[in-house]
């Protein structure tokens, strides 16, 4: 099997994958970073979103040897330390999750919309929600979490 690189949160890391393996199994089961989640395994649902130098990725799409030599953000690298991410806190302060399983996609998807648009409309909010399923809640609270975080990156009052 060969042995690839991969950045992971600041980190690197050394792993043994078959060239067929996708990124979110490695992700998952080599480096146990499970805020990553395995909901279709046909990219519909967005659970499994990461960022590969800086864009929103389903990893279940993207094969473990292609992200080599990229910067990959998971979940668990966005916060710094014990500081949640605006966009993790403002999921947190807007109950923007139910169960929790579609949370990690939503918030790196999001994350990357305000970064592009720090001033989202509802109306683009849920266009890019569009890639990311829920299955427990109407979204209302998910687009309030996103307008509450935008709204801090702006400087106003998250």
């Amino acid at each position: 099997m060969p042995t690839i690189t991969l950045r992971v949160n600041r980190k690197n890391h050394t792993v043994e994958c078959a060239n067929s393996s996708l990124l979110v199994d490695v992700l998952r089961e080599q480096l146990r970073l499970t805020g990553t989640h395995v909901g279709c395994d046909t990219s519909q649902c967005g659970a499994c979103t990461v960022h590969v130098d800086g864009h929103s990725v389903k990893s279940c799409t993207m094969l473990a040897v292609e992200a080599q030599d990229a910067e990959i953000t998971t979940i668990e690298g966005l916060a710094d330390g014990n500081t949640l991410h605006p966009m993790q806190a403002a999921f947190q302060e807007c109950h923007g999750l139910q169960c929790g399983f579609c949370t990690s996609g939503m918030v790196m998807s999001t994350t990357e919309l305000v970064s592009r648009n720090p001033d989202p409309s509802e109306p683009e909010i849920r266009h890019w929600l569009e890639g990311n399923l829920c299955r427990c809640t109407g979204y209302h609270n998910i687009v309030r979490a996103v307008q509450t975080c935008a709204r801090g990156s702006r400087g106003g009052t998250p």
